[in-house]
């Protein structure tokens, strides 16, 4: 993809869209965008961006469209829907979702435009809202490779390029980040579990999680992402837990359509579902870890000090 940049047209400005949109911006990207909530785009809007009412609008004034919005209903409203991004996009244009969604809307686009020519990718992220605002988001991109390669200027405005990857057709990334989802929440109730009953049965919360860590049980999120919540009580309420109820879901059913059952991920899902019930839905997506806090009767906290000494 050669300078001048490409207009990118954005549609979804919240915690993972707002921190993509301003990577974008930063690296010289024309930018025209949509929300529900017109003030998440004051900051985009005094650094030169476009502000458009509607996604057909934003479509209609960009070379490529990226939809990232938090359901796979939202993508298809503002893509099929009246006023959405196929009654404004050109013929031969493009659009790429990095939603967590599913692969039947973009099926739905291709069949609906099939005869238009659009270039449809889907590129889903991992990385959370601090990986969105450092521009150093996973990609996970499913499409033809000729895409991906001419789009991958726009990706690494947003991701880190080292794990900007193109991971098979169309469908794919979808699939590939509905994986990595239930494959991390299950990390999440697991490390939860273990370290509750350790700590119950006597053994010092520091030294079980060196255990762990120094042992064949280690993973990334016992070695780091679990930190967030034993040194600093944050359960990462940028990702609400009903969005993270809602990705369970959506792997669950895909789990369901390819006839794989999934005993596990079912009963980790319900463990969420039983979280967002006792701490509501905006509880961060971290929160099911408290429930089993209120079964040991404290939250589970190291030392700042004793950590850093470690």
């Amino acid at each position: 993809m050669s300078d001048p940049r490409p207009t990118v047209g954005f549609i979804g400005l919240g915690s993972m869209g707002g921190g993509m949109t301003r990577n974008l911006q930063r690296a010289g990207f024309p930018l025209v965008v949509t929300d529900l909530r017109p003030e998440s785009a004051t900051e985009l809007l005094a650094g030169g961006a476009v502000w458009a009412d509607t996604a057909a609008q934003v479509a209609a004034a960009s070379d490529l469209v990226i939809t990232m919005l938090p359901t796979p209903r939202h993508v298809a409203d503002a893509v099929s829907g009246p006023n959405g991004v196929l009654d404004g996009i050109r013929d031969g244009g493009t659009w790429i979702d990095m939603s967590t969604s599913v692969p039947e809307v973009a099926d739905a686009v291709r069949a609906a435009a099939a005869d238009r020519g659009l270039r449809i990718l889907d590129a889903p992220v991992s990385g959370m809202s601090v990986g969105a605002a450092n521009g150093m988001l996973q990609i996970f991109i499913g499409g033809d490779a000729d895409d991906v390669a001419r789009l991958r200027p726009v990706f690494e405005a947003m991701g880190d390029p080292e794990r900007i990857l193109h991971v098979g057709g169309h469908g794919a990334g979808y699939a590939v980040k509905l994986m990595i989802n239930q494959l991390w929440f299950s990390h999440l109730v697991a490390t939860a579990e273990v370290l509750a009953v350790g700590v119950k049965a006597g053994v010092d919360l520091g030294v079980l999680r060196d255990a762990l860590v120094a042992s064949p049980a280690n993973s990334n999120f016992v070695e780091h992402d679990v930190l967030s919540i034993l040194e600093r009580g944050d359960y990462d309420e940028g990702f609400a837990l009903a969005l993270a109820c809602k990705d369970l879901g959506l792997s669950v059913d895909l789990a369901r359509a390819v006839n794989v059952p999934v005993e596990l991920s079912g009963l980790v899902e319900q463990v969420f579902r039983r979280a967002k019930a006792s701490y509501g839905d905006r509880a961060g997506e971290m929160t099911p870890f408290q429930l089993y806090e209120d079964l040991v009767g404290t939250p589970l906290r190291l030392n700042p000090v004793e950590e850093g000494v470690r």
